[in-house]
């Protein structure tokens, strides 16, 4: 932008400005300078358009007549970084459109142009997530909700003619759900919100969204249970546990003769995708892969280790010499046993902070959750003392 152009607008601004305020201005000389004012910038502004046309080939206005500029020409001038500073200034401090760019083009109806360089869309780091919800129990019951669990069953007994049975008790157990809070918040400062497009509020809930979720499955493999769900392998005292000193086939076989054969149906594998490549390396003794990956519906991989399906998850480590016994790196589980329970659930509130001024979206989701039962849980550690 020509430098005495942007000086004779900024001066105008102050002129506005002076006219608006309360204090004793010279109302002649002001006019007068805004006479001045506009015959100078009237004149830059034709050569500067003359030039352009020059510039871009058109004839210019004078010698042939002014042409429209084409259609190429439009979107130069709109990608210009002089236009994209422009629009800013419009939408952030309401200051017009160089005469120039509104010029550009043949719409004279709309205030300005979006900048057809920016595209619709951020750019971020990607994560994995959305592997574990879909295969847990979701129930939506209020605070309270208690399950029956019963560890021993009935047993039948053969008995000769005539004769009776003892008669067996059933006790009943249960397991009590809590309410814990998942809150996430995101503010922009007001300034921002007026300087950004529609590909940041999409993003801000995109990100919010993810991050939930990433926060509930993180819970379901590893929560604390105290101010969030108990995790899958929270209690490593329940099911079993395997250490682990070298990835082989034996690590394989030893876990699954640990699954219950009543639990087969359902149970998965959970682990990294650093550690199934460990076992993706690797062969039996007839040469055949330990762990394979086929093409599932749409060519989603499907990975399989000796038959049993492969959930890939980042929340747990990946397999290394270091690992000690309390680091659980792979289990088997048959996850529909373990229940999520979500009693209040707002998908999203958009408020305004009265002491920043900042526009906060928030989501908010009351759940708790916890394994309901551990008889399919085979649990792979490492082998060091802690």
């Amino acid at each position: 932008m020509n430098k005495r152009l942007f000086e004779i607008r900024s001066r105008k601004e102050e002129i506005r400005a002076a006219l608006q305020g309360d204090g004793k201005v010279d109302l002649k000389a002001l006019q007068e300078e805004l006479r001045k004012l506009d015959a100078e910038q009237k004149e830059i502004e034709e050569r500067e358009k003359i030039a352009e046309g020059i510039n871009l080939g058109n004839d210019p206005e004078g010698v042939h007549g002014r042409q429209k500029p084409k259609a190429n020409e439009t979107a130069k001038g709109l990608d210009s970084d002089e236009y994209r500073k422009a629009f800013m200034d419009y939408v952030v401090r309401g200051i017009a459109i160089p005469a120039e760019f509104r010029a550009a083009t043949t719409t004279t109806d709309a205030g300005a142009l979006i900048p057809p360089t920016t595209l619709n869309r951020v750019i971020e780091k990607l994560r994995t997530y959305g592997n574990i919800l879909p295969l847990v129990t979701r129930t939506a019951y209020k605070s309270g909700l208690a399950i029956p669990t019963a560890d021993v069953k009935p047993v039948a007994t053969w008995v000769a003619e005539g004769a009776t049975s003892d008669k067996q008790k059933k006790t009943l157990g249960t397991v009590t759900f809590s309410h814990f809070k998942l809150r996430c918040a995101v503010a922009v400062t007001l300034e921002s919100e007026y300087m950004t497009m529609s590909a940041f509020e999409d993003t801000i809930v995109s990100n919010i969204a993810e991050a939930m979720a990433v926060a509930l499955e993180e819970a379901i493999i590893k929560g604390t249970g105290s101010g969030q769900p108990t995790g899958i392998i929270k209690d490593t005292t329940k099911g079993s546990t395997i250490n682990v000193t070298k990835l082989g086939l034996d690590t394989i076989t030893d876990a699954e003769a640990k699954v219950p054969q009543a639990y087969e149906a359902g149970a998965v594998w959970v682990m990294t995708k650093g550690t199934f490549m460990q076992f993706m390396a690797m062969t039996d003794s007839a040469g055949q892969p330990i762990a394979r990956v086929n093409a599932g519906i749409n060519g989603v991989p499907e990975r399989v280790l000796m038959g049993r399906n492969v959930v890939l998850c980042d929340y747990l480590p990946d397999f290394a010499a270091t690992l000690t016994k309390t680091d659980v790196f792979a289990f088997i589980y048959r996850m529909k046993d373990y229940v999520l329970n979500t009693n209040y659930n707002v998908s999203m509130k958009v408020y305004e902070d009265n002491d920043t001024d900042d526009l906060v979206r928030k989501s908010i989701m009351i759940a708790d959750g916890r394994p309901v039962d551990f008889n399919s849980l085979v649990l792979l550690t490492g082998n060091k003392t802690a």
